[in-house]
């Protein structure tokens, strides 16, 4: 039955062929150009590309025939479905035709063998199916990709791998040139966004359905649940069917598609459509216009019309492609002329092959410059080649529910995943978006509405390989033990404890099993290092313990999230220095804080004098009286034992201000002096680590620990570092010192510290430096997706009551010991925290001596202004005198004056004083200033015989001599 419908369409074929040199011989202003066809007649999908390039130069030349002066005159030949059979057809018409172009063959295959051909022949090889990205223009100038090449595809994936966060993906493809043209281009793609491809299923186009069931078991095995499938139509569309019996289309799985199966959902049964529920595909977009919808209608008609054995007529891009390729090339052969068609026979020998015995296309050239100049909107959209390979379009993002394949979205290389795609008028968009929020929702496999995680423990797989470390101390974070009934190990720490309570926090079960590290005796079989390498070797699948997360490591692993403190810190002995610094009192304050105290002081002292010594008699007396009691006054504020009694209200306010100083001074310092007694009891024998190194002591470290590299790297020698390992042999190392087989300080991560300071927390302590690390972390493999599951959970025990029930139970309630994480060393007050204080204090006594000075001048200014003076000298030493007595008109001095006198004139000193007291002090400045004015021209410090003329004069003698000279004395 197939044979009747190749030979009936064969003589379809034939029946076109004569009809067009018929109707070319008719118009003899046309020129025929012969142009050759590569297909594999005997499948339907070729016969539909047929078709369309049949109806594609109908359409042409009904539209340009009279413009045109070139017809077209296809030549189809038939690959049979064999690379040997296109090889075949493109020689025969490349010698025996004669042709011009050729259109296909429709594999990558097949057309790789052709392109040779073409290149040597000069004739431009136009394929609209074959999408390999190894069939590269580069390696051919005469070859054009006139279909979308499929590397520009595997960004469109990689974005949508990336927009649900998938951490593995593994490919599966038909391994032939098809399908592995596309993996180097993909695995790159996937690579850049930190995806692991950790095997790749290469399927044979020829594999039997147990060989696909066989492969499909492999892959359940697996923990990866996103897969790729890049294949052909024949062999999906059965890997489908496959993977729907396996139970590899329920929730859980996610199934890509590239445009290889996505391109041919026409074709496909029922049967395969309903295998294939949930799964996303990419695919050409082609813009819906009128005039495809045309097309549509009227290659329905035509090819039932032409092919009445086919019930449907389906039409997909390729068939698209290919009337546009048509189009392009009628466009090309025109504007490349005519004048040099033919070919150049070469000259060879009678005995020659047939691959040396075919000419050189004379219009190849033009006809390939033409063909790169061509641009025009096709029924696929905009058709131009750019280097060789048609200009990229949109990807349309599929997805499969029910009998349809709904649209959810586009990819753009400019905007990357967009819901709808923007006309130029309205894009206003420019920002690259890989967001699974830019999709419509999706239906996955088996219905399921949730996104997969992409990965999962498969059930009928191995339980996890956990490895621990074996060790002697510090067994309160791992320690291994044998079960003595059925000498099995038994696990368990403050590790392990962490790890069981973040599995129970992941929304899945994950078994697992724990291996220790050790050697048939029991003993450890190597560091650290050695162990968190054996999963990178693949011998575990984890690793949990007290495994610090560092550089060097995460090269070949991946660390969780961390669940211990983190940083390496030095611990020494402590020592107490109590009571054996006889200046200790000194150090609270600092010393520029004691002498601007000290300046204030006698600042106060100052300018409490000068405000009180003219009108307070406390203040009064010889001059050293005076300076000592003004210094006496100001410093015994600072215990506030001062009796002097103020009578100037500026006093006054200068005193509450100093006072609120002096108090605020003296509770710091017995704050700060108490705080210092307190830590010099626990005063570090050592503070840096350079002075350790400068003087050769030892140092300790645990056996077995990265700080080792740590400490050479800072300079210790190999010979100065001793190892410990526990927390008894750590403090017997103290104990001994350095020098005498022990160490004078040890280097450990904070974790090991803590346990044994709440041990020895009374004997030693942590100081500074603290060097960087990341704490502890669990091992998995690179790439594994268990580290964002169990990262989350551990966030999960961290942040509850979880963690601190582990703590206790294995490191017991925190002890009261200092945190040793607090510096040691205890601050001296400085200035700068006291400057405000002083700065209101310096600000209120200097306005207050203004006032003082201010009032005290204009009292005086009769002095400044009497003409008594001749000169400034004068004026100066009057001022002087004046403002050193006492200020006779105060109230203060009056009646201390008043009260002197009532006593010595034996007078009750009651009320008001009587008139005869104040009589001599009247009488005497009445005739001092008569006596000034008539000896004006005296020396004002000539006192000796003013007095005596004051003594002598009439209006003095009339009261007692005594009292006269006392206040003349005054």
């Amino acid at each position: 039955m197939r044979n009747n419908h190749s030979e009936s369409f064969l003589m379809f074929i034939l029946f076109v062929s004569l009809s067009m040199k018929t109707a070319i011989a008719q118009n003899s202003t046309t020129i025929p150009v012969k142009v050759g066809v590569i297909l594999n007649l005997d499948v339907g999908f070729d016969k539909m590309v047929l078709s369309c390039i049949n109806m594609s130069i109908s359409d042409f030349y009904s539209v340009h025939g009279d413009q045109y002066k070139t017809r077209l005159v296809l030549t189809a030949r038939n690959s049979r479905q064999d690379v040997v059979g296109a090889a075949a057809a493109g020689l025969d018409l490349i010698k025996n035709v004669e042709v011009e172009a050729i259109l296909g063959p429709p594999t990558s295959m097949q057309t790789n063998f052709v392109i040779d051909m073409g290149a040597k022949a000069q004739v431009p090889i136009i394929s609209f199916t074959a999408s390999s990205p190894s069939l590269s223009s580069l390696r051919s100038p005469f070859f054009l990709q006139a279909t979308q090449n499929d590397a520009t595809q595997v960004k469109a994936i990689s974005d949508i791998v990336k927009a649900f966060r998938w951490r593995e993906v593994v490919p599966v493809y038909v391994d032939n040139e098809f399908g592995s043209g596309i993996i180097p281009f993909l695995t790159d793609a996937l690579q850049a966004i930190d995806v692991r491809v950790p095997y790749r299923s290469a399927i044979s186009s020829t594999a039997t359905d147990d060989e696909l069931g066989e492969e499909l078991y492999k892959l359940m095995a697996m923990q990866t649940r996103v897969f790729i499938v890049h294949m052909s139509s024949p062999v999906g569309s059965r890997l489908f069917i496959k993977a729907d019996k396996v139970g590899m289309m329920r929730p859980g799985y996610v199934w890509i598609i590239t445009d290889g199966l996505a391109d041919f959902w026409s074709f496909m049964n029922s049967s395969v459509v309903d295998s294939m529920q949930g799964v996303l595909g990419v695919q050409p977009y082609v813009p819906k216009t009128k005039e495809l919808t045309s097309f549509r209608n009227r290659f329905k008609r035509k090819f039932l019309q032409d092919n009445p054995d086919i019930v449907d007529a389906d039409l997909n891009v390729y068939g698209l492609w290919a009337y546009d390729a048509i189009t392009a090339l009628a466009m090309a052969v025109e504007k490349a002329g005519t004048t040099n068609l033919g070919f150049q026979k070469p000259n060879v020998s009678s005995n020659s092959t047939d691959l040396e015995n075919f000419g050189v296309s004379l219009s190849g050239l033009n006809l390939l410059q033409a063909l790169s100049d061509i641009s025009f909107n096709g029924l696929s959209g905009n058709f131009s080649f750019v280097n060789g390979q048609l200009k990229p379009s949109p990807y349309e993002i599929i997805n499969v529910n029910g009998d349809a394949a709904r649209g959810i979205g586009f990819w753009t290389a400019e905007n990357g995943l967009i819901r709808k795609l923007y006309t130029p008028i309205n894009n206003t968009t420019s920002t690259y978006s890989t967001s699974n929020s830019s999709l419509a929702p999706i239906i996955w496999p088996g219905e399921a509405t949730f996104i997969p995680k992409g990965w999962e423990i498969p059930t009928k797989g191995k339980r996890l390989r956990i490895g621990v470390p074996v060790k002697i101390g510090f067994t309160e974070f791992v320690k291994v033990r044998k079960d003595p009934t059925t000498n099995s190990s038994i696990v368990e720490g403050y590790c392990i404890d962490v790890f069981e309570a973040a599995v129970k926090l992941l929304p899945y079960a994950l078994p697992f099993d724990y291996f220790p590290f050790e050697l048939p005796d029991g003993r450890s079989a190597g560091t650290y290092n050695d162990l968190v390498y054996q999963v990178y070797l693949g011998n575990y699948d984890a690793v949990v313990g007290d495994t610090t997360i560092r550089l060097n490591r995460s090269n070949y692993v991946d660390f969780t999230l961390p669940y211990t403190e983190s940083g390496v810190s030095m611990v020494v002995p402590v020592k107490d220095i109590k009571n054996k610094n006889a200046w200790i009192f000194l150090k609270p304050l600092t010393w520029d804080l004691w002498f601007a105290s000290f300046c204030f002081f006698v600042l106060i002292g100052f300018v409490i004098w000068v405000l009180e010594h003219r009108i307070n008699e406390e203040f009064r007396g010889p001059l050293v009286f005076q300076v000592g009691t003004s210094f006496w006054f100001s410093f015994s504020t600072m215990v506030f034992a001062h009796k002097e009694r103020l009578v100037s209200n500026l006093a006054r306010l200068v005193i509450v201000i100093w006072c609120f100083v002096v108090l605020i001074l003296t509770q710091s310092y017995t704050a700060s002096l108490a705080s210092l007694l307190t830590v010099q009891k626990l005063q570090p024998t050592v503070t840096d680590v350079k002075e350790l190194i400068r003087n050769g002591a030892f140092v300790g470290y645990k056996e077995g620990s990265f700080v080792l590299g740590l400490l050479k790297n800072l300079g210790f020698d190999e010979s100065k570092l001793l190892v410990y390992n526990t927390v008894e042999e750590w403090d017997a190392l103290f104990t001994k010192g350095s020098g005498n087989g022990g160490i004078a300080a040890a280097f450990d991560e904070a974790p090991y510290i803590k346990l044994f300071l709440a041990k020895y927390c009374s004997k030693y302590t942590t100081v500074e430096p603290t060097f960087k690390t990341d704490g502890f972390g669990f091992v998995f493999p690179k790439g594994s997706p268990l580290v964002s599951d169990v990262s989350r959970a551990i966030l999960g025990v961290t942040e509850g009551e979880t963690m601190k029930e582990i703590e206790e139970k294995w490191f017991g309630k925190e002890a009261n010991c200092p945190d040793p994480s607090t510096s040691l060393s205890s601050s001296s007050l400085g200035i700068e925290s006291f400057w405000g204080l002083f700065l209101i204090t310096g600000g209120v006594s200097v306005l207050a001596l203004l006032i003082y000075l201010v009032v005290f001048i204009y009292e005086q200014w009769d002095v400044i202004t009497s003409p008594d003076y001749k000169s400034l000298r004068q004026r100066a030493v009057a001022l002087f005198w004046n403002f050193y007595n006492r200020d006779l008109s105060a109230h203060t001095i009056r009646k201390n004056e008043v009260n002197d006198q009532q006593i010595q004139l034996n007078e009750p000193v009651v009320g008001e004083p009587s008139p005869s007291a104040y009589s001599v002090q009247t009488d005497f400045l009445g005739e001092q200033d008569r006596v000034s004015s008539e000896n004006g021209d005296r020396n004002s410090n000539d006192q000796q015989p003013l007095q005596e003329t004051l003594l002598n004069s009439p209006a003095i003698q009339n009261h007692e001599r005594p009292r006269v000279t006392e206040i003349m004395q005054d």
